[in-house]
């Protein structure tokens, strides 16, 4: 079963009504608009799948035709109670006018932002309450790691520039301001934020190492079939799935990074006669439990990301499993989980030494910082 079904599911827009019309230039916009009544359902039924549809009248709120009404279907599949409108609720639409006047409305999505909002609110009360002076600072890593992705890598990699490159540079600037932020200007994170340098560039080593080997091209899924049109058909998707690859590891690495480099200075304020070999063999030791843990929730991650589509290709009894094992798709998903993995296997060992070699012999950090340790 091709993807293609999931993806055309996903589509709101009734592309194939402009299809059978006549091809005229067409603009559209979108909209905001509240669900005054609904008529009674239509429902029927075909090759085997319900299908109901709803027609409600809509209350423009903003635009040129704010304050007006506008009649749309909505569509539901399988007579899901979620997809269905409600007097009330507010919904997004897609208004296109095409060149000869005539004007069409589309539902494309329950208004929802409004929610997020509050849920995010919610988000960074909890971390702020529970986490304190940390927790604020952790919100502060984590709005500057947003914005350097937004403001920065997405720019850069539309404009054309190489996205491997971009991404690897995002991701140092990332672990900059997320450490720091996040755990103080200290010492200590001096020596995670090294360590996390240190393994990101071998881990894109291992990420061209094993696209490469492969034989991956960042063609994996229905989206990146669409940034080869327009004006990001410059963009090399190769280059794309090993950025990603990048900033997938570095969101665990510091991580590890931060917890063996607290865990050893910790160890060697309790013992001042630790040497080097004691806190390397007793910092391994920590780092296992945790690898092994991480490497977990990191395959979990992102197998619960591809879940649908893993759906789909298991119900179909026509393709062999070695097929769909084989398939772009979930080579990608295996490569993203090895190099991963292997970047956390390496994060352990580098930041153990630099930590042991740092802190041997009573020589830890007299700067307070926060302490990462699981």
């Amino acid at each position: 079963m091709k993807k293609t079904i999931l993806f055309s599911l996903l589509l709101v827009i009734p592309i194939t009504v402009f299809a059978q019309e006549e091809l005229v230039p067409a603009t559209d916009s979108y909209i905001r608009a509240k669900v005054i009544s609904i008529s009674p359902e239509q429902k029927e039924e075909s090759a085997g799948t319900l299908q109901s549809t709803q027609e409600a009248q809509l209350l423009v709120l903003d635009g040129e035709e704010a304050g007006e009404t506008i009649i749309i279907e909505n569509n539901i599949l399988n007579d899901r109670d979620d997809m269905r409108l409600r007097e009330g609720e507010k919904v997004v639409v897609q208004r296109i006018e095409k060149a000869n006047g005539v004007v069409s409305y589309y539902m494309r999505e329950k208004y929802r932002l409004p929610s997020l909002f509050a849920l995010t609110f919610f988000f960074f009360l909890l971390g702020v309450l529970l986490g304190g002076r940390v927790g604020f600072t952790s919100i502060l890593g984590l709005s500057a790691s947003i914005a350097i992705l937004v403001f920065f890598v997405v720019p850069k990699i539309i404009a054309g520039s190489n996205a491997l490159v971009i991404s690897l540079i995002g991701a140092v600037l990332i672990a900059f301001s997320s450490l720091y932020l996040a755990h103080g200007f200290n010492r200590r994170t001096s020596i995670a934020l090294v360590s996390t340098i240190i393994t990101l560039a071998l881990s894109t080593v291992l990420a061209v190492a094993f696209v490469h080997f492969g034989k991956l091209f960042g063609m994996g899924t229905e989206e990146t079939v669409f940034l080869q049109l327009g004006v990001f058909e410059q963009v090399n998707l190769r280059g794309l799935l090993l950025g990603g690859i990048i900033i997938g590891a570095l969101g665990v690495l510091d991580d590890i990074t931060t917890a063996q480099t607290a865990a050893l200075d910790e160890l060697s304020k309790a013992n001042h006669k630790l040497g080097f070999h004691e806190l390397y063999k007793a910092g391994t030791s920590i780092g296992r439990e945790h690898i092994a843990s991480l490497i977990n929730t990191l395959a979990l991650a992102y197998v619960g990301a591809s879940l649908p589509i893993l759906l789909l290709f298991s119900i179909n009894e026509e393709m062999p499993w070695w097929v769909i094992v084989n398939s772009e798709f979930v080579a990608e998903e295996i490569i993203r989980t090895l190099v991963g993995s292997s970047t956390l296997l390496l994060a352990v060992p580098i930041s153990t030494w630099i930590a042991a070699r740092t802190f041997a012999n009573g020589n830890h950090t007299k700067a307070k910082g926060h302490a990462h340790v699981h």
